[in-house]
């Protein structure tokens, strides 16, 4: 089994165009695509989901929906960078998470790397807590360390995208590592077990 073989979906919870987060992103799909993996972005608002509704869901899911759904599917890796609205998950976000995981659960089995940004001292220590939480529930699992919080967002960041921070870089390099490490060893074990 070669990392190569490792299918990851890259998301940002902020919509913003410009936002931290989805500079944060671009920095960590560069780094799981030179490690090896075949890295595939969904963003939330070109996919523009509808707010989650049991009663639209009855006509059937809608396409967007079905969209996601299939691309967590066919990824073996998440990579979640989630801005901090509130204390907690952004609304988009969750609003994605809770689509994608009605009636059918594509999130199981999978592993997550999960950071992000914002401008406060705290660099969304709380909505990852959150989102961690949600994650697990769904049976997704993540490494424990490194956890990577982009504080000062707003410095935090060189013209060219990449991180001020050497040492932060160096986390979230290791929290893409890690993580790869992980959907590897599921994935081979996954394999033994059929081959059993």
């Amino acid at each position: 089994m070669t990392i190569q073989q490792l299918n990851i979906l890259a998301v940002s919870g902020s919509l913003r165009t410009e936002s931290f987060n989805r500079k944060a992103l671009q920095i960590a799909k560069k780094i799981a695509s030179e490690l090896g993996a075949d890295v595939r972005e969904i963003d939330l608002k070109t996919l523009a989901l509808p707010v989650f509704d049991e009663d639209l869901r009855a006509h059937g899911f809608p396409e967007s929906v079905v969209t996601l759904k299939q691309a967590i599917e066919s990824a073996d890796i998440l990579l979640i960078a989630t801005p901090e609205h509130n204390h907690s998950i952004p609304g988009p976000l969750k609003n994605a998470i809770d689509w994608a995981s009605d009636k059918t659960n594509p999130f199981s089995g999978k592993a997550a790397a999960i950071f992000g940004a914002s401008t406060g001292l705290f660099g969304t220590l709380r909505s990852q807590l959150h989102l961690r939480q949600v994650l697990t529930a769904l049976n997704v699992e993540l490494v424990p360390q490194p956890q990577v919080f982009i504080r000062s967002a707003h410095e935090a960041f060189l013209p060219d995208g990449s991180l001020v921070d050497s040492k932060l870089m160096k986390q979230l390099h290791l929290l893409i590592q890690e993580t790869l490490k992980l959907a590897q060893c599921k994935k081979e074990n996954k394999v033994n077990v059929l081959n059993k």
